[in-house]
């Protein structure tokens, strides 16, 4: 057939045009008329799944909660117009932001290895603003009892949170890791006072039934072959990251080394009031910043935006972006 027969002319187009506005108006009036639709509400995904060369990562919401801020939560040690300010020049609310709260679960093939539990029921976010890891896992398609390996990247509460649901332990047949510094920091009954001791209560709390369960870490040591401890001490005293490697592909967990995905990373110097030692846990962002903008691997930012998984490039002398994933993990 030639070329030209398989084009729409626009003499055709004007006369298909045409006869559509000669319709006779009764039809259209004999169309029954519809009410509108009700509106639904805003809704986002709450699970997502990549590979890692041989390993499967699923990543679920355990919030979509807004909270105040990212000021003073960040740069309590900067001026609040400069807070401001940056909000403003990346089109975001200056006084409001929507952090993720994101356990993450890697199949290894052999193990199914969880990071981190959420808010659960004694977490920063009540139910049911968050908590929401033990009904997300079906949807997921996970089940707690299928979980071989928990690993606690550090002991704030909404962390540990998740550990227990309804007085025992979601995860029952799992192991619990955690570095032997956190566990040291948090453990000991009458250590602490304040906020720290109320964080330390929830983390007794939710440890006492798994406690002969735990194993300990120190930076270097492997969780499992190709998830390998790193040291990311000064939010909490033990912090710990983790580098997944599979088959020549990596990604980098780093825990709560971001709160804001624009504050923390343009300004890691900025101090976040979570962090136990300020300028330590600040040291610590320059450098873990640093290292994924050189090696230009995907990272899970447990507070990063749902669904807190992207990359890290360098924003000018010691400022930082978030670059969210599209598409990279997907191919």
């Amino acid at each position: 057939m030639p070329i030209q027969d398989l084009r729409l002319s626009r003499r055709y187009i004007l006369n298909a045009a045409g006869a559509l506005a000669a319709a006779p108006l009764s039809h259209a009036l004999s169309i029954p008329a519809h009410a509108a639709a009700s509106q639904l509400g805003p809704w986002q995904p709450r699970h997502q799944r990549y590979k890692i060369g041989g390993f499967e990562m699923t990543v679920v919401a355990d919030s979509e909660t807004f909270i105040d801020g990212p000021f003073p939560l960040i740069g309590g040690n900067a001026a609040e117009e400069d807070v401001r300010r940056l909000m403003r020049d990346n089109l975001l609310p200056e006084a409001k932001y929507q952090p993720g709260f994101t356990p993450t679960i890697i199949n290894t093939g052999r193990e199914l290895v969880l990071f981190d539990t959420g808010n659960g029921e004694n977490g920063f976010v009540p139910r049911p603003a968050g908590g929401w890891l033990a009904r997300e896992l079906a949807p997921a398609g996970i089940k707690p009892e299928d979980i071989d390996i928990v690993v606690l990247s550090h002991g704030h509460p909404d962390h540990v949170g998740g550990l227990v649901e309804a007085g025992k332990p979601l995860f029952p047949n799992a192991r619990y890791v955690i570095g032997q510094v956190e566990y040291d920091f948090w453990a000991p009954e009458g250590k602490h006072i304040g906020d720290l001791e109320k964080f330390a209560t929830v983390f007794r709390t939710n440890t006492s039934d798994i406690a002969d369960r735990f194993s300990f870490l120190k930076p270097g040591d492997d969780v499992v072959t190709g998830i390998r401890a790193v040291e990311a001490y000064g939010h909490t005293p033990g912090h710990l990251n983790f580098l997944i490697e599979s088959e020549g592909k990596a990604i980098y967990l780093w825990g709560d080394c971001a709160h804001h995905q624009v504050a923390s990373l343009a300004r890691p110097d900025w101090h976040c009031v979570f962090d136990v030692d300020a300028e330590q846990a600040a040291a610590t962002r320059k450098r873990v910043y640093d290292r994924l903008a050189t090696e230009r691997i995907a990272v899970v930012g447990y507070h990063m935006p749902f669904p807190s998984v992207g990359y890290v490039e360098r924003a000018g002398p010691g400022s930082y972006r978030w670059l969210a994933h599209t598409y990279q993990l997907s191919l």
